[in-house]
């Protein structure tokens, strides 16, 4: 049995837990908030023994082996550091940091403390997502990647009567890349490496962060010649089609964050559907990898590896800079024990 804290009482949360409980090895110990109201009656909808709104509190309390965050992105590195220092397994919810410095002092954590951290990127360790990879050799050499999440954000209408939802409020490091737009930037890099060029466009809110936007990737060496196109957007809503393109033909699937209807579509006019049974919850396949690494005490996943979180946050830190998107205080980490001045760190 593995005693579980989670940090955030928002719906991604409640769906964390729902997937969990399906494994019997989880057990919902604990509850985190900066609202202990919110805490509390979090911790009473989903049976939790306890709730906090104090981090230090939470870390000291010997009985939590892990942690599952899922706070504004802005606080994952604070927080994360925090409990990897105190001996807490860490699942913390993608983006796993705001930048690369963060990234480097939580592994560095992770480490030193030799405790499982690992970013929970779910579509990784779905059936069908090993569907495409499993396949992927049947179409050839590889030469365009098309993917976009495009979803109308709930919270917009909010936005544009003035108010300041923190899905659009770049204090919590958000905007439509690092919300949407990683979930078809993150196949194209687990499978595929880094490119050797990114070029980019986006609209930008008065806010600051980005509304939509597309990434052009580019790979031209021994290996692999290959145009791609990462589409994203918070204020439309698109058909969030997908499609790998080779010499021998194609393979197509639907929505970047489920990996539904995937087919095989080959030039001599054989078509092959692909499509595996996923379970409702798609959070259910991390969490179980995860306590299979924290059961066999693996520091880091041979999935959603430390490098592969590197590369991804690499890309958009890229397309970030380009697009002069920057978010108050991000470059400020500390990795001094307990005492941690990263982004979002007044208020985490």
């Amino acid at each position: 049995m593995i005693n579980f804290a989670v940090i955030g009482t928002s719906k991604i949360t409640g769906s964390f837990i729902d997937a969990a409980m399906q494994d019997a090895r989880f057990n919902l110990h604990a509850v985190y908030s900066r609202d202990i109201d919110n805490a509390q009656a979090f911790s009473k909808k989903h049976k939790a023994a306890h709730f906090f709104d104090d981090l230090n509190a939470l870390c000291n309390c010997q009985e939590i082996d892990a942690v599952y965050i899922a706070s504004p992105n802005s606080c994952h590195s604070q927080q994360a550091i925090q409990l990897l220092q105190s001996g807490k397994h860490v699942l913390c919810e993608k983006p796993v940091a705001v930048n690369s410095q963060q990234l480097k002092a939580m592994i560095a954590a992770a480490k030193e403390n030799k405790v499982c951290f690992m970013e929970a990127m779910m579509i990784s360790f779905l059936p069908n997502y090993q569907q495409i990879k499993k396949y992927l050799k049947e179409i050839g050499k590889v030469t365009k990647y098309a993917a976009s999440f495009c979803q109308y954000s709930s919270r917009y209408p909010a936005y544009l009567k003035g108010e300041n939802p923190n899905t659009f409020n770049p204090n919590f490091a958000n905007g439509s890349l690092v919300d949407i737009g990683i979930y078809p930037l993150y196949p194209l890099i687990d499978m595929f490496g880094l490119p050797e060029k990114i070029t980019s466009q986006c609209s930008k809110l008065a806010s600051g962060v980005d509304a939509c936007g597309d990434v052009l990737l580019s790979y031209n060496n021994q290996e692999i010649q290959l145009q791609a196109v990462v589409g994203h957007s918070k204020v439309s809503n698109g058909n969030n089609s997908c499609e790998l393109q080779g010499e021998l033909g194609r393979l197509t699937w639907q929505h970047p964050s489920l990996f539904h209807s995937v087919v095989l579509h080959l030039n001599n006019g054989v078509t092959q559907e692909l499509t595996l049974p996923q379970t409702e919850n798609r959070m259910t396949y991390e969490l179980t990898h995860f306590i299979d690494l924290v059961e066999n005490n693996q520091l880091e996943s041979s999935i959603n590896t430390w490098q592969l979180s590197k590369n991804v946050l690499q890309v958009i830190e890229q397309v970030r800079q380009q697009q002069g998107i920057i978010y108050p205080g991000e470059c400020k980490v500390s990795t001094h024990r307990h005492n941690h001045s990263g982004q979002g760190a007044q208020n985490c």
